[in-house]
C-alpha cells in the first residue's frame, strides 16, 4: 500500500485539519511539524503523533528524506516563502489559502511548482462543502437557464475576535480582507459560474476597528475589558482598537465576468450574525441558500416547461468532520493527488485568480472605486484541465 508521509508547516488554529491526514494504518502518516512556538509544537505532539519530528526551523522539516508531502498552515504573508522552499525540497505543497498575498507571489509559487514537477493544492474548503457543491450540480443540471447574475452577501459575526485582535489586522500581513477572507467567496463565485472576474470596482472602509489605542495593548491588560464589546480574555489578544489597524471591516465589490455575468460580494466584520448569503439568478429561475438553516432552494419562471410547475427546496444533510465535513474530503483529496495523480476540485491557478481578484478589489477601494481590470499573468491555463477543475469534478 502506497502511504504519503506528510509533515506540518504552521501548528495553529487551521491545523485541526492536520487530524485526517494521520492515519497510521491507511494511506498517510502526519510524521513531522515545524512551528515557532514551542508550546504549539508540544501540543501537536500530543494530539497528532508522540513520535513526530518537531522543530522550531522549517528548513529542517524540508532537508527530512521520510517527508514526502507538506501542508502550509502558516499567516498569509508566509506563504511564498514556505511554499517555495518546499517545492524546491522536492516535497508535494497543500497550502492553505489565500496561496498568496499578491498575484506576483502567486505567480513565483506557480513557477516553482512548474519547476518543481510536484504537485501544489490550494485548501478552498468551500468548493467540499455539501451545500455549495449542490448548488453547483443544480446550475449545472441547466434547470435556471444561463447564469446572469450573482449576488452574495457575507455576514462576518465575530469578526473582529477573528480578525481584528491578531496579525490578521495589517495590510502588510494580509493585502486586505477581500483577499484574506473573501478569497473563498471569490473563488466559488468563479467555479459556480465557469468563469473567471474579468473587471472589477469595489468601496470599503474601516469604519468600526482600529483607532487610538496602544499597539502594544492586550485583553487582558486593559482597564476596559469588562466593558469593551470586543474583548477577548481566552488568550492574549491585541487591541482591536489599536492604531496599527489599517484593512477596511466592510467593502462593497462588483465584478464583471468574462463571460458576461455580473457578480457582487458584501462583506461586514461587525455584524451580529454569520452567513453567507448566495443568490444565483439565470434565465429560468434562481438559487438561494440558507447556511443558517441548512437549506437551497431553486425558483423557476415560466419557461413553457415542467420546471415552472414547482419550485424545490434541498435540505443539506449532515456530513461528519469540521467545515460540514469538507476539511476531511479536502485532505482526502491531497492525499489521492499525490500518491495517484488524482486531479482534486480545485487547482493552483484558480487560487491564483482569487488573489489577483482581491488585489485588484483592494486596490479600487484604495483609488476612489476605480474599475482595475484583471490580468491573468504568465500562468493561464494550456490544456483542459483548468476546465475540469473550474466547472466538474
Amino acid at each position: 500500500m502506497k502511504q504519503l508521509r506528510l509533515g506540518v508547516i504552521g501548528t495553529g488554529g487551521r491545523s485541526t485539519i492536520v487530524e485526517y491526514w494521520h492515519n497510521p494504518q491507511e494511506n498517510s502518516i502526519v510524521v513531522g511539524a515545524a512551528d515557532v512556538s514551542l508550546e504549539a509544537l508540544e501540543n501537536f505532539k500530543k494530539e497528532i503523533n508522540e513520535d513526530a519530528f518537531v522543530t522550531t526551523d522549517y528548513r529542517e522539516l524540508l532537508a527530512r528524506e521520510d517527508i514526502d508531502a507538506v501542508a502550509i498552515l502558516t499567516p498569509d504573508y508566509m506563504h511564498e516563502e514556505h511554499a517555495t522552499a518546499a517545492l524546491r525540497a522536492g516535497k508535494h505543497v497543500y497550502c492553505e489559502k489565500p496561496l498568496a498575498i499578491t498575484p506576483e507571489s502567486c505567480d513565483r509559487i506557480l513557477d516553482e511548482a512548474k519547476r518543481s514537477g510536484k504537485h501544489l493544492m490550494v485548501g478552498f474548503n468551500m468548493r467540499y462543502m455539501s451545500m455549495y457543491q449542490t448548488m453547483k450540480e443544480i446550475i449545472d443540471s441547466g434547470v435556471i437557464g444561463d447564469i446572469k447574475a450573482v449576488w452574495v452577501r457575507h455576514f462576518v459575526g465575530l469578526g473582529g475576535y477573528f480578525y481584528y485582535h491578531d496579525w490578521h489586522g495589517k495590510a502588510a500581513n494580509t493585502t486586505s480582507l477581500l483577499l484574506q477572507k473573501a478569497s473563498h467567496d471569490i473563488d466559488v463565485i468563479h467555479w459556480l459560474t465557469g468563469s473567471y472576474a474579468a473587471k472589477v470596482s469595489a468601496f470599503g472602509s474601516l469604519d468600526y476597528y482600529g483607532g487610538d489605542k496602544p499597539n502594544d495593548l492586550h485583553c487582558p491588560d486593559c482597564d476596559l475589558k469588562n466593558t469593551c464589546p470586543e474583548a477577548s480574555l481566552e488568550r492574549l489578544t491585541q487591541c482591536a482598537f489599536r492604531e496599527e489597524i489599517d484593512v477596511e471591516d466592510n467593502n462593497m465589490l462588483i465584478m464583471e465576468l468574462e463571460n458576461g455575468i455580473k457578480a457582487s460580494y458584501l462583506q461586514c466584520h461587525f455584524t451580529p450574525d454569520y452567513s453567507r448569503n448566495y443568490t444565483i439568478i439565470g434565465t429560468k429561475g434562481r438559487i438561494e441558500n440558507d447556511d443558517v438553516n441548512d437549506k437551497v432552494y431553486v425558483k423557476t419562471r415560466k419557461s413553457g416547461s415542467w420546471h415552472e410547475m414547482s419550485d424545490i427546496t434541498y435540505e443539506m444533510k449532515q456530513m461528519p468532520g469540521t467545515h460540514g465535513g469538507a476539511d476531511p474530503r479536502i485532505c482526502e483529496d491531497f492525499v489521492n493527488l499525490a500518491l495517484y495523480n488524482k486531479q482534486p476540485l480545485t487547482s493552483p491557478f484558480a487560487g491564483r485568480m482569487s488573489v489577483a481578484v482581491g488585489c485588484a478589489a483592494t486596490e479600487s477601494i484604495r483609488s476612489g472605486g476605480m474599475v482595475v481590470r484583471i490580468e491573468q499573468g504568465r500562468h493561464q491555463p494550456a490544456d483542459s484541465l483548468e476546465k475540469v477543475a473550474l466547472k466538474e469534478r
